[in-house]
């Protein structure tokens, strides 16, 4: 059994955690529903995110079980500046992250990491367009053409969508890579965007 804490907060970009909840949710139906995925938040209040969804946390962060795998989302740069100054959040993804097994983050989140000391001194993706604001808090080390990166234990990706490769990634790591497959073509996962720029629109 694996159980599955994702990081939800005010302001979080809403596919950067829902598209790795949908993958970690296809993994535990392909196993019988052996796994737990949790939405935590530090109040249990409702969370508005990022575009206007509206979600209510499972848990809150005192409240939990131990976690197998954490996953912190990003969300507009403002909110996350203020997260990251947020002790009770920043303390508590540090030492949730020293008992994880696996521990991945989305976007912005990599900022949050940053901010909990969990990503210094390695290897990890963000999102392209603060990939330079990520470097200049120092000690990290910026990986801007890969989707995802991992680095021993930590698992981070760029924006939004990629988080879904990162995590089938991750439930291809923990329960093989025919699992992993079943679940992307259970979710139906198969990129093939309709506006490429170096392909003619249809019709």
């Amino acid at each position: 059994m694996t159980t599955y804490g994702i990081l939800v907060f005010d302001g979080v970009q809403e596919l950067d955690f829902v598209g790795p909840w949908e993958v970690f949710h296809g993994s535990s139906r392909r196993r019988d529903r052996a796994d737990t995925v949790l939405l935590v938040a530090e109040r249990g209040d409702l969370v508005r995110c990022a575009n206007g969804m509206r979600v209510l946390p499972d848990l809150t962060l005192d409240n939990h079980p131990p976690l197998d795998v954490l996953l912190v989302p990003g969300g507009a740069h403002s909110r996350i500046e203020a997260e990251m100054a947020n002790p009770t959040v920043t303390d508590w993804i540090k030492s949730t992250a020293a008992s994880a097994e696996w521990v991945t983050s989305v976007c912005t989140g990599a900022f949050l990491m940053h901010a909990a000391g969990v990503s210094r001194g390695r290897r990890v993706a963000t999102e392209r367009a603060l990939e330079d604001d990520l470097e200049r808090l120092g000690d990290i080390t910026v990986v801007r053409d890969a989707r995802y990166v991992v680095d021993g234990n930590l698992v981070s990706s760029q924006g939004v969508s990629a988080g879904i490769d990162m995590a089938l990634w991750l439930v291809g790591r923990l329960h093989g890579r025919d699992h992993a497959r079943a679940v992307m073509q259970r979710i139906q996962y198969e990129p093939a965007p309709p506006y490429l720029a170096d392909e003619p629109c249809p019709g």
